[in-house]
């Protein structure tokens, strides 16, 4: 009886897919706020030039460069699991299996794009990055690649996060980054939302226009995004390439994957190179799972709209809650953004992928009973993939299909404990956001033409 997969380190990918190659139409294009396309070189301000060639590259194969495949073997592959006890306490006839990222150094899937993103950045002789974090694992992943590579990083930490989750912020320091409770007072559009809102809690949207903000005033210093854009999703397929071959090792295939989805980028990473397989004529259903408290492919709307609160990014068409929606102080810090990915999004929209929202309260059960028969402790983002597998699993129990089921594991959750505590003593509510909210919030979408 096989639980872990291991792929020999040998076999780790070459190259990354890119999703866009494959996609049934183009992806429709940045604007600026004129309602024009903004041209690759704009980007250039804040990127390094090969992080913006692959962010429009409709080239189907991408090599990784040897210096980042050597650092990323510090953990890859990551192995894939068959999760037995799961399976077994479910009472269900559905094979379970999960692709563990947890095994980074950063504890996260994070690392998967920092490296890459650090590593370009020293090659065009950046010194600095700054950058934004939710519930802190993309802060952590950068400021460990930011380590490796030789460049200082500033992170803007959404202030409940910050606050809730604290030995993350200490994780960051310890690999020398230096890290701010936002919105802070060091920029402008910080400024802006604490006049407004002195006891604002932050937002992803906030410290994304802070970080961007900063980026774009000094020539030193460049921007690096932890999800959402097309080279972010682009080097997380390393996921999904991995898990292919590791179940293609013991003779499976997946029926359904579920994945956590915010910005998008652990949902691209393990499920887009199996949506290359639906174009050749497999039946593969690949879920996002959002919390309820921030529904943005459930609720939200297809549009143009800022990627940022200030309004600072291109505008990108992606289904949105609005760029200045302000979601709830949930547990789930990295699943707190207002948008999606924009390759997420179209392909949502085009009926390819499906979405659903799952309760707080939901997930952290989920979580909890993963624990006990697993043993893992799973970050609050990945209990949502759990519970949507287990959902579906138990489906399985009830109509006797063996599906085989897999999911992204996409973090630990040692650094959540009190929120599991919080859960645990019965403090969690669940909370599904009001519709008049979200109605107010897209009231505020940009106009242009």
């Amino acid at each position: 009886m096989t639980t872990k997969i291991y792929l020999p380190e040998n076999e780790m990918p070459t190259h990354w897919y890119n999703v866009i190659a494959d996609m049934p139409n183009p992806p429709s294009p940045y604007l600026g706020p004129d309602g024009k396309p903004v041209p690759p070189e704009a980007m250039l301000a804040i990127f390094p030039e090969a992080l913006v060639m692959q962010e429009v590259s409709t080239e189907r194969w991408i090599k990784i460069p040897d210096p980042v495949r050597e650092a990323l073997t510090m953990w890859r592959p990551s192995p894939l699991y068959r999760a037995h006890r799961l399976e077994k306490l479910l009472n269900t006839p559905a094979k379970i299996y999960y692709k563990n990222e947890a095994v980074s150094p950063a504890g996260s899937h994070k690392p998967n794009t920092a490296i890459a993103q650090a590593y370009y950045n020293q090659q065009a002789g950046i010194k600095r990055l700054s950058t934004e974090t939710g519930a802190g694992q993309w802060g952590c992943s950068l400021a460990l690649a930011g380590q490796i590579f030789g460049i200082d990083v500033r992170v803007y930490m959404v202030k409940i996060s910050y606050e809730q989750k604290p030995y993350r912020r200490s994780m960051m320091q310890t690999w020398g980054a230096e890290v701010f409770a936002s919105p802070t007072d060091m920029t402008a559009s910080g400024r802006a939302i604490l006049a407004a809102h002195p006891d604002s809690n932050g937002s992803l949207g906030i410290a994304i226009s802070e970080a961007v903000e900063e980026a774009a005033s000094r020539a030193d210093t460049n921007y690096a995004l932890g999800s959402v854009l097309n080279h972010v999703l682009l080097h997380q397929t390393i996921i999904g390439l991995e898990a292919k071959k590791q179940l293609a090792m013991v003779g499976d295939y997946p029926d359904m994957i579920f994945a956590p989805c915010g910005g998008g980028s652990n949902f691209g990473g393990v499920a887009f190179p199996f949506l290359a397989d639906n174009a050749a004529g497999k039946n593969v259903r690949l879920v996002a799972v959002e919390p309820t408290s921030c529904p943005t492919l459930t609720k939200g709307i297809y549009t143009y709209d800022y990627g940022d609160t200030a309004g600072l990014t291109p505008l990108m068409k992606m289904y949105t809650l609005g760029h200045d929606f302000m979601p709830p102080g949930i547990h789930a810090g990295g699943l707190r953004y207002h948008g999606e990915s924009a390759l997420v999004s179209q392909l949502y929209h085009e009926g390819l992928i499906e979405a659903v929202a799952v309760p707080q309260l939901e997930t952290f059960a989920a979580g909890v009973l993963f624990a006990k028969s697993e043993g893992i402790i799973a970050a609050p983002e990945s209990c949502h993939a759990i519970a949507a597998t287990i959902r579906e699993a138990q489906n399985c129990a009830k109509t006797g299909e063996a599906k085989t089921l897999l999911f992204n594991l996409s973090g630990h959750g040692h650094f959540d404990m009190t929120s599991y505590d919080r859960y645990l003593q019965g403090d969690l509510t669940d909370f599904d956001y009001p519709e008049e909210a979200i109605k107010e919030s897209l009231a505020h979408l940009p106009k242009f033409g």
